[in-house]
Parts: structure tokens; C-alpha cells; sequence
């Protein structure tokens, strides 16, 4: 069963921030002749590495919102230059945006069952170019 990765976004202000630092970042990767992944570093090494690699994503958290998901394609050991073990997060370099779901704050990651995220957003709808704080206050509604 598929089990997905929900984590904060830090630092980004918005989706549209998101997938311009995306866009840099795949034009370095093209650049250095280097595959096209997107990879998240952190301390903790998911246990439920089979269901997250059974088509799970990692959904990001933006300003209280889980906003957008990059499906995970591979979980990697590493240890740091300090001696410490990590874990590579790796993910599609796209980006999809889903509907709007509120989160409150956290450390690190949560696992997030399938049935629990938040649907993509179909862009042929028009629902994505709602601005983000009237998404929000349409969410808090029920009406997302």
C-alpha cells in the first residue's frame, strides 16, 4: 500500500517560488551534464521504504498549507562529511500542485497515508490560478 512523505517547505513563499527554484536548479543539473532528479536531504531514514517507493510523493508545506507534491522516485543512504547518516530524498524535478489542505507545524517529516492527501489540482478546471490566501480562506470554508 502507498505511503507518502509530507514535509515544510522552508524558505519558499509560494508554489510559483517553489517551481522557479526547481527550474534553476534542473537548468544547473543540464548544465553540469548531470540527471534531472530533485533531491531532499535529511537526518531521518524513512522505515516504510517499500510503500513510499510504491508510488508515494513527498508533499510540500507552504505557509501552513500542504500545497504541492514531487512524486519520490528513490530513498538513499548517505553519511554526511561529519561521519553522520543521512537520507537522499529523490524526487521527479516536476511539481504538481494539489488542492489545499491546512497543516499545522512540524520537525522533519510525516508519513502521509494515501487516502489522506490532498487531490492534484486539474489545471484544465482553472482552480490553480486562485491566489493563495483566497484558497486558504475557501479551505478553512469547506469549500476546497
Amino acid at each position: 500500500m502507498t505511503v507518502h512523505i509530507v514535509k515544510l517547505c522552508v524558505g519558499v513563499d509560494s508554489v510559483d517560488d517553489l517551481e522557479r527554484w526547481i527550474e534553476h536548479r534542473n537548468h544547473l543539473l543540464t548544465m553540469a551534464g548531470e540527471p534531472l532528479e530533485h533531491i531532499h536531504t535529511t537526518r531521518m531514514t524513512p522505515k516504510r521504504r517499500d510503500e513510499i517507493l510504491d508510488g508515494g510523493s513527498l508533499y510540500w508545506v507552504i505557509k501552513g498549507m500542504i500545497l504541492a507534491r514531487q512524486p519520490i522516485v528513490d530513498l538513499r543512504q548517505i553519511t554526511g562529511d561529519d561521519g553522520i547518516g543521512r537520507c537522499q530524498i529523490v524526487m521527479e524535478p516536476t511539481l504538481f500542485r494539489t488542492e489545499s489542505q491546512p497543516k499545522r507545524p512540524f520537525q522533519g517529516w510525516r508519513y502521509l497515508k494515501a487516502g489522506e492527501a490532498p487531490r492534484d489540482i486539474d489545471p484544465l478546471r482553472g482552480d490553480d490560478d486562485l491566489p493563495p490566501d483566497f484558497r486558504r480562506e475557501l479551505a478553512d470554508l469547506g469549500l476546497l
